[in-house]
């Protein structure tokens, strides 16, 4: 199989038919002027590097043709699409042709293309088979696409779940035979004609020569006409035997740095077959970009840089959507590299990036910022007066990193990521499914496992692979919280994996590479789940009944276990499909288990995720710093899943610890990780700092006096500040049920509630510190540094004093105590 697609053979002897008087085997163009090859040495501007793409061509069949690009680098990172102006010839002029940089067949064998630009040359291997073979036009491979590109399979046209205007397909061709037997067989004779092709109404309503709901999607000149038009002549077949796959698409280049608004840089998709065969997709994937404003693409997969920001552009084709990154700069933009060195390899990596965006990071933060920022971020409480003090006296150098160490070891560390994975994991009670005493024992499993330094991928191994008591085996209540088989598969993709496969259930996935077999063969892993009841009704035996298919609702067939975006692994007849799968899904063959943990590591101490929302891992949601987040998970998985080092990774960087305010290059950056980012303490925490700054106690239902709200296991204990704040109530797995934007109601609450007013009013602190004789201005200090972690400023501590001055001083103590309490400083972490 080869080059399944556009009548290119039509087009090649329109071609031909021109009667060109001079040898395609070379073509030379003149370069622009002026021309960075002309760029003296050590120039930013100067060319260092060129590539060619794709890096070879192999031409099947005489319908193939295989475009190709010519990209140049500067000296700067600045790419420059140089295919015009390149020097290009083939080694042998008699095995191709070149037409607008384009590569024909002409004769079986294999040569080069050789391309040169200034004092920098390349080799691209072309190999030609068959160039004088043909195939007949194939419905899944040529047709398909055709609709797809044409936009008629999509949600907004025929592809809607009820079609359109009379006529349904498939969205995005995930039933190819179906859309074949609607196509051909509904209507009669008048969607196809095959007396006379010409006028059937899948032609007509087409090219315009009818009306047509969605408008005139093609010339009759075109490929797209001329592939539907030859079909229909052969008499309008379904692919008589198996096709090959697409198992892979490729989109070049794969990044570019574009400089001023109106630079391009042409883009070319190859998809690669099963048979080990390639094909040149360019004019049949459909090009999408994530950020118009910045880089928007058009049909032809030409991107032209506007207003500096970062886009991803796509190509999708078949079941497959790939990007590349591309990046814009304004023209001419001044920028000077920071000379900072990193102190580990993420302040390299962002540097990287940070530069080829030409953005210079913030400074570091002051000791008081990192003091406070690191804390709350690691043990969800403030500093108190005491690390507070002996912190700033403290001359060691090493102080920061040092106080990382000793905050990793509290257990309060443990106690903030038993709760972020008990919101996940959704533990809470359910009446007559989770039990009261079930909920409580998966949360404390959750808790001793990170204390005592259980490695995450053991953990969920132990979890995905466990049978047993909900009582006595904890872990099996992820198989109780949910028990619908199919959501138990999408909560686990979503939560392991960051993968949100839930559009895959009625259909392919639109903007992703999953497809209805993927979901139901992952699926499969969870069908045989068996639960009974056991001697106490409250509890539930989770066990493996060695029974239980999942089944492709269109395709009819079994779905049998497939790991999900890997292989079909052998699990004999009465197997636990899922230790088979709890073993993978923390191997090293799974892609996505360590860099979903190590991007929601990172979102905990960021506010944002490398990749944001963390639970949606898709191509068309690219991560901003993939090397980044390539690293991290490298290093959780060398770290052997011990998430503590890789928290110490994150905190020891300069990274973490830069400041908030922005300079001029980063005033508009919200994602790339220059400055600090303000964040509202989450409400668990929040309400735990206020009484910590208080010295007042709390009361949650089933648990002690003086309990912290982190500490509450069940999803379903709570109260009107936590609810208000946002605390997830663990209906679902998704991320974004943490609410931390700030709203009216949480404000009115600080202001007006009894939350903040009464716990100063029982903590009775002002009273205390008064007759233990402090004066105001002690006073006004103690309660800056056990709230903001820095002294008051001397404007401050002015105005202050003045006000606590008057008659009722232990009032305005008081009050002044409240204000900070309500004061954006203290509700965000900065």
């Amino acid at each position: 199989m080869k080059n399944y697609g556009i009548n290119t053979l039509v087009a090649r002897i329109g071609w031909l038919a021109c009667g060109l008087a001079f040898s395609l085997a070379t073509v030379r163009h003149a370069a622009a002027a002026p021309s960075p090859i002309d760029a003296k040495a050590g120039d930013p501007k100067a060319v260092v590097k060129m590539e060619v793409f794709p890096p070879d061509v192999n031409l099947n069949t005489k319908r193939d043709r295989q475009r190709y690009l010519v990209v140049a680098t500067r000296a700067d990172g600045v790419t420059i699409d140089v295919t015009k102006d390149a020097q290009v010839s083939l080694a042998d002029g008699k095995l191709a042709k070149i037409d607008q940089h384009t590569i024909y067949p002409a004769a079986d064998g294999a040569t080069t293309l050789n391309v040169s630009y200034g004092n920098l040359k390349a080799q691209v291997p072309v190999v030609v088979k068959d160039c004088t073979a043909d195939r007949p036009i194939s419905f899944q491979l040529d047709v398909m696409p055709v609709f797809m590109r044409s936009g008629c399979n999509t949600g907004s046209c025929h592809g809607a779940a009820r079609g359109k205007d009379g006529f349904m397909l498939s969205l995005f061709g995930y039933d190819a035979p179906g859309d074949h037997m609607r196509i051909t067989h509904e209507l009669g004779s008048r969607r196809i004609n095959l007396a006379v092709p010409e006028e059937s109404m899948l032609l007509e309503k087409n090219d315009g020569s009818v009306p047509h709901t969605g408008g005139k999607r093609f010339d009759r000149t075109s490929e797209y006409y001329l592939t539907l038009l030859e079909w229909l002549k052969n008499g309008a077949p379904y692919d008589a035997a198996e096709v090959p796959k697409v198992v892979r698409v490729d989109l070049y280049p794969k990044q570019a740095v574009l400089e001023g608004a109106g630079a391009t840089q042409q883009m070319i998709a190859r998809a690669v077959y099963a048979d080990g065969s390639d094909r040149d997709i360019s004019t049949l994937a459909v090009f999408i970009s994530n950020n118009d404003n910045s880089a928007p693409i058009n049909d032809a997969g030409l991107v032209t840089a506007s207003n500096r920001g970062e886009a991803f552009v796509m190509a999708r084709y078949d079941t497959h959507t790939v990007g590349s990154q591309i990046l814009v700069l304004p023209k001419d933009v001044k920028f000077t590299p920071s000379s900072e060195k990193p102190a580990n390899y993420i302040d390299g990596l962002v540097a990287a990036k940070l530069n080829n965006l030409r953005i210079a990071p913030s400074e570091l933060c002051g000791d008081e910022v990192f003091l406070r920022r690191v804390t709350l971020d690691i043990v969800g409480l403030l500093p108190t007066e005491e690390e507070y003090h002996a912190f700033m006296n403290d001359k060691d150098v090493n102080k920061r990193a040092k106080l990382v160490d000793r905050l990793l070891e509290r257990k309060e560390f443990a106690e903030i990521w038993a709760m972020k994975w008990a919101e996940v994991l959704m533990v809470r009670t359910q009446q007559n499914i989770v039990s009261t005493k079930a909920a409580l024992a998966y949360a404390d499993w959750l808790t001793s496992q990170i204390s005592k330094d259980v490695p995450i991928d053991e953990l969920v191994r132990q979890m995905l692979a466990s049978s047993g008591s909900s009582f006595s085996t904890p872990a099996v209540n992820f198989y109780q919280v949910e028990r619908d088989t199919l959501k138990t598969a999408e909560n686990a993709a979503q939560v392991f994996f960051g993968i949100r496969t839930q559009c895959a259930q009625c259909h392919n996935h639109p903007f992703d590479r999953w497809t209805m077999d993927d979901y139901y063969s992952f699926a499969a892993f969870f069908s045989q789940v068996g639960r009974k009841q056991a001697e106490d009704y409250r509890d539930i035996v989770i066990y493996n009944r060695a029974g239980g298919e999942s089944t492709n609702p269109v395709t009819k067939k079994r779905a049998p276990p497939k790991f999900l975006g890997g292989v079909e692994p052998e699990i004999k007849p009465g197997d636990d499909r899922r230790a088979v799968l709890a073993k993978w899904l923390t191997s090293g063959d799974n892609p996505y288990f360590a860099k979903n943990i190590s991007n929601r590591v990172w979102d905990h101490f960021f506010g944002m995720g490398i990749i944001e929302p963390v639970d949606d891992v898709r191509i068309s949601n690219p991560a901003t710093n993939p090397q980044l987040l390539d690293a991290l998970g490298t290093k959780l998985v060398e770290y052997k899943f011990d998430m503590r080092k890789l928290v110490r990774d994150i905190c020891n960087s300069h990274t973490y610890q830069r400041a908030g305010t922005r300079n001029e290059s980063n005033a508009t950056d919200e994602k790339n990780f220059s400055h600090s980012s303000v964040r509202r303490v989450r409400a668990e925490s929040l309400l735990d700092i206020i009484s910590q700054a208080t010295e007042t106690k709390d009361k949650f239902q089933r648990l002690p006096l003086g309990s912290r709200a982190v500490q509450i296991a069940d999803g379903n204990t709570s109260n009107y500040f936590l609810d208000t704040f946002g605390r997830s109530p663990r209906i679902t797995v998704c991320a974004a049920d943490i609410k931390t934007d700030p709203s009216l109601s949480q404000s009115l609450h600080l202001l007006n509630g009894p939350t903040v007013e009464g716990k100063i009013a029982q903590g009775g602190l002002i009273r205390r510190w008064i007759n233990e004789k402090l004066t105001d201005e002690q006073i006004i200090e103690k309660i800056y540094v056990r709230t903001l972690t820095r002294k008051p400023t001397a404007d401050e501590m002015a105005k202050l004093t003045a006000i606590a001055k008057g008659d009722e001083r232990a009032k305005a103590l008081n009050d002044i105590f409240w204000a900070v309490l309500n004061s954006r400083e203290f509700v965000f972490n900065h």
